[in-house]
């Protein structure tokens, strides 16, 4: 179990959050302590004024609300029951088991979770000490709780090779519901800096984000419209507007994980250059599968972007054990496109000869060329070599 807690300024927004869920049937609630009535009986505006009560006693105290969401991995079993035992018990350890609350079960991604909304101020009028809460109060919370209920613990658990996000697969779940729920696993877990580094990572999970034609006015206001991809990476079913997500993910609010992701994922870059370093070693000459696999094995996909003809003109790099991604040229002039297909047998028939000015086709993400630099090499061709005046013939 993995127990995040937020403080904030409003009791309100907390609540209209929640809230908005369980009109959207995107959550439940299961829950509720210190109110003097059954929760179900009231409304937003009464949810509000309860809270409000209490905040009123201080108005000087400004940071007055916590938010708090205990996350269970995917493979606990967990009924109604067991999460409202849980609830309790945590808000307890806490020391908050006084204090009135409400708990919800969201149901908007891959793994169980509740959100627990309270406010930092008690009936005397004082505030609730929270500081290291975390470290002092939370973490040994979560820890006992997990023996408690028998929980897959956070902390020791095998990386092993497999994604902790499962990849989207059409039509097994709601469209907009497992778009939302990779989305936001992407951006408050991974280290990114464009938007076609985020497509790189989304694209692992069948996802992508796109910004249409530069001509259409979504393109201008920096929108993006969300699709789930087919097994040959083309998008099925309606595409969700980035506006009509809770957290309205559009081009403009991911450039605040831009500007995070430079300093978040600059201690992470050698780490990842050694495990690569590590899987090239081994061989003189590699094929595409081979070191596909390789790289899997150390939590590392690999993105060959591409024209419609095969060839390869840019390689990124994402990283699933530290959450970052690179693209090779990146990370060094050994894992350039050019470096790392020169190392592929001859059986590929790879060629990576493609220039900067050639018309393409993009594998994966169509906006690559609008959203960041392609590590473009010399021309170079593995397998058969080509005259040099016929080269040139063709490039005309």
């Amino acid at each position: 179990m993995v127990a995040k807690i937020k403080f904030g300024r409003s009791m309100r927004g907390i609540l209209i959050y929640n809230e908005s869920k369980v009109e959207k049937s995107e959550a439940k609630i299961i829950l509720a302590s210190g109110f003097a009535v059954d929760i179900d009986r009231l409304n937003l505006n009464q949810k509000i004024q309860r809270f409000k009560n209490l905040t009123d006693l201080n108005p000087t105290i400004k940071t007055n609300a916590m938010h708090i969401s205990l996350n269970f991995d995917a493979s606990d079993k967990l009924d109604l029951q067991k999460l409202q035992q849980i609830a309790q018990t945590y808000m307890e350890q806490i020391g908050f088991g006084e204090q009135p609350f409400i708990a919800y079960q969201h149901l908007d991604a891959a793994h169980p979770h509740i959100h627990i909304a309270t406010t930092l101020m008690q009936k005397d009028g004082k505030r609730k000490f929270t500081h290291n809460m975390g470290r002092l109060v939370s973490e040994p919370a979560r820890k006992a709780i997990e023996i408690e209920f028998n929980l897959i613990k956070a902390e020791g658990r095998k990386q092993g090779n497999s994604l902790t996000i499962k990849p989207a697969v059409y039509g097994k779940q709601p469209t907009k519901q497992i778009i939302n729920s990779i989305m936001l696993s992407v951006r408050q877990n991974y280290a990114f800096t464009s938007l076609a580094e985020f497509n790189a990572i989304l694209g692992q999970f069948n996802i992508r984000a796109n910004r249409g034609n530069e001509e259409t006015t979504m393109f201008e206001k920096k929108g993006l419209l969300y699709s789930i991809l087919d097994e040959k990476r083309n998008p099925i079913g309606v595409p969700i507007k980035a506006s009509s997500f809770n957290d309205q993910p559009t081009l403009k609010n991911l450039e605040k994980n831009f500007q995070a992701g430079m300093e978040k994922r600059k201690p992470l870059k050698e780490n990842l250059k050694k495990r690569i370093d590590w899987v090239l070693q081994k061989y003189n000459t590699v094929t595409r599968n081979t070191l596909v696999n390789e790289l899997a094995k150390q939590q590392i996909g690999i993105v060959f972007r591409q024209n419609e003809k095969g060839m390869i003109y840019g390689l990124t790099f994402v990283d699933h054990k530290l959450k970052t991604v690179f693209n090779g040229s990146d990370l060094g002039k050994d894992y350039s496109a050019r470096a790392i297909t020169q190392k592929f047998s001859a059986q590929d028939q790879i060629r990576t000869y493609l220039k900067p000015n050639q018309a393409t086709h993009f594998i994966g993400n169509p906006l690559e060329p609008l959203m960041e630099k392609a590590d473009y090499d010399a021309p170079t061709a593995i397998g058969k070599k080509k005259k040099k005046k016929k080269a040139n013939q063709q490039n005309l």
